[in-house]
């Protein structure tokens, strides 16, 4: 991933730094999930990810500068944690979201999360990208008044399920 790349196309250098399906899927589970340990992302994965793929996959992503690994010790399990260019990447999973609630089937409590942020466009994008560099970074947000996009995302998801479970 961070080696040579076969062209200096722009579309291609970001298909070979995350471009594979489980690699998108391990940053949306990071990025929207909150899930930052191997055993959390493996067993809360609802495309069940193996655990030699998620394990390669990781790897890839730290090695390719979208994830952080702290230094795990004894007793310690690894937490994973994004980096700024992984955070950068809100704009394309909106966008990727988006297509998907257009061109493909989905379910009510997996597509809420698109839906919201199709709707709340690039400010809820920014929003959730500066909650993200707090979470992941350290580097204190600014204070909007509004209210927090992964609140917003996070109520919205757990009531999709509530109700299709009710």
């Amino acid at each position: 991933m961070a080696g040579q790349a076969r062209s200096g196309c722009p579309i291609n250098a970001a298909v070979e730094a995350f471009g594979d399906q489980w690699s998108l899927l391990v940053l949306r589970d990071v990025m929207f999930g909150d899930r930052r340990s191997f055993r959390v992302l493996q067993s809360q994965s609802e495309e069940g990810i193996a655990s030699n793929i998620l394990s390669d996959r990781l790897k890839r992503l730290v090695a390719g500068g979208l994830l952080t690994r702290d230094g795990a010790g004894p007793g310690r399990r690894a937490t994973y944690s994004l980096t700024e260019a992984a955070i950068q990447l809100v704009p394309v999973f909106a966008q990727l979201g988006a297509w998907g609630l257009r061109h493909r089937p989905t379910t009510r409590e997996l597509r809420i999360r698109a839906e919201l942020l199709e709707a709340g466009g690039p400010m809820m994008w920014s929003d959730l990208m500066d909650e993200l560099r707090e979470r992941h970074l350290g580097v204190p947000r600014p204070r909007t008044g509004r209210e927090s996009a992964g609140e917003r995302l996070e109520r919205a998801h757990a009531d999709a399920v509530a109700a299709s479970a009710g």
